[in-house]
């Protein structure tokens, strides 16, 4: 039996789709075709003899300039996508191309002229065949005057659109909302939806691991539960989405020695990183953004320092309240805080056949515990340290010789230990004390690596000033 589609799977699956430019382009041929045919359908009914008498001719003149207008248009915006998708990897990063392709405008502004122009084409030739009566004709004017409507609103709102597209702001912009998804998603399931792997109090004894290279997109934990629960195992995930495989590292762990093909193919394993299910890309996306516009060829430290302003934003969506862990966090978990003595058996959750502990509920006085969805899988967190590094890393190091930069890095650092240092006293959570001290040890490198770059004295105290402030 196959596990159902998750949700996860769901959007990463979409997500792959918007990324491919003949998907749209597709469906609104076929729904042109239809349209054409349809026109017939009022023939056939009592409805003809209501309706109004068309002229053939004048259906045939307006068809006629739809379909020798639409395909000049249809070259232009893909000949001018082509230039924007040119301009985003020249301008901000390669990496960002995938997000340029996936905008929705300019795919649904190529799929409206060219399925208008297959429309026009077929309609024309299906009336130089005397396919329709007087109602059909009524009907496909209608369809006609519809269409171009559709088709002078969706070139208005293209233009506004392609004068922006490819343009680092644009381009930056795109890049944030994605990344903002993908961490608003993290945030409400922390591991994915299984137990964490700070809670495991075994790990199995027989490594997984895959003959393919690449990065990990996704991880399919529906289909890994439901492999684990006809196989009655647990399974331990080694490596999180975005992570570089190769064939000698362990991808997961289990506790028999067992064909682990079903549990294999549950990895999504590609040439390139994926926005969607892998937060950390985007802030690596952005710090290459960063890290051109900072290039002796460019120069321009205000690129840069939008894209910590961008890279603030994102980092305070962990700092939001968020009810599930709040919750938890005030509680304390049993792994981490509660430690209360096993005297019960509701509190260990038992190893199927073995009868050992995987994991340690949180004490049954906690009214909020609530059972992961995956209960046979364990996902470690993702590592703070590392976020910190995608994002702040390359731009400290490239902007460490520009005054600008290196103090609106201190100002970012800074109101990131600010804001989580309250949080930790708040709510006493353990994600804010690693945001905080995270963000603090960031704002000494980065302060240290402008130190030893600013040549002119009155920098070097004005950064300071702002460093010890912060210290």
């Amino acid at each position: 039996m196959d596990a159902p589609l998750s949700v996860d799977k769901i959007r990463f699956l979409l997500f792959s789709f918007k990324e491919k430019l003949w998907i749209k382009p597709l469906g609104f041929c076929l729904l042109s075709l239809f349209a054409v045919f349809a026109a017939k359908i009022v023939d056939g009914t009592s409805l003809a003899e209501h309706l109004p008498k068309i002229e053939p001719d004048s259906v045939k003149t307006l068809l006629s300039i739809m379909a020798s207008s639409m395909m000049v248009i249809a070259t232009f915006s893909a000949g001018a996508m082509v230039n924007a998708y040119a301009s985003a990897s020249q301008s901000s990063t390669p990496r960002s191309l995938g997000l340029i392709i996936s905008d929705d405008v300019s795919q649904n502004a190529l799929s409206t002229f060219v399925g208008a122009f297959i429309y026009s084409a077929v309609a024309l030739t299906a009336m130089s065949q005397e396919f329709y009566e007087q109602a059909g004709v009524f009907l496909l004017f209608c369809i006609t005057c519809l269409a171009f409507a559709v088709v002078i609103l969706t070139f208005i709102r293209w233009v506004d659109s392609v004068a922006r597209l490819g343009r680092v702001e644009s381009t930056t912009l795109k890049v944030e909302e994605a990344t903002q998804r993908a961490i608003e998603q993290r945030i409400k399931t922390p591991c994915l939806g299984a137990i964490p792997a700070g809670d495991i109090k075994e790990q199995g004894s027989f490594a997984v691991q895959t003959s393919e290279v690449g990065y990990i997109q996704l991880i399919d934990l529906a289909k890994i539960q439901e492999w684990a629960n006809n196989n009655d195992l647990f399974v331990n995930i080694a490596m999180l989405p975005g992570e570089f495989v190769t064939p000698e590292k362990n991808i997961a762990y289990v506790n028999k020695d067992i064909d682990c093909e079903g549990l294999i193919s549950a990895f999504s394993i590609s040439s390139s990183r994926s926005f969607e299910a892998d937060p950390r890309f985007g802030f690596i996306v952005l710090a290459e953004i960063a890290s051109r516009a900072l290039s002796p060829s460019v120069n321009d430290h205000g690129t840069a320092i939008g894209i910590v302003s961008s890279i603030t934003r994102l980092m305070l969506l962990w700092s939001k309240p968020n009810k599930n862990t709040d919750k938890i966090n005030q509680d304390g978990r049993a792994s981490k805080h509660n430690k209360a003595a096993k005297t019960s058996d509701d509190n260990t959750c038992e190893q199927p056949n073995h009868g050992k502990p995987h994991y340690e509920k949180p004490h049954n006085d906690n009214p909020h515990y609530e059972k992961p969805k995956y209960d046979r899988i364990s996902v470690p967190k993702i590592s703070i340290h590392d976020i910190f590094d995608d994002a702040y890393t390359s731009i400290a190091r490239d902007g460490a010789g520009n005054i600008e930069v290196a103090i609106r890095i201190q100002k970012s650092l800074q109101t990131l230990f600010a804001c989580f240092e309250k949080l930790k006293k708040d709510t006493g959570s353990e994600l804010a004390s690693d945001f905080s001290k995270v963000a603090n040890d960031f704002a000494t490198q980065s302060f240290k690596r402008s130190e030893q770059q600013l040549c002119f004295e009155q920098d070097k105290a004005r950064l300071e000033k702002i460093y010890r402030g912060n210290s």
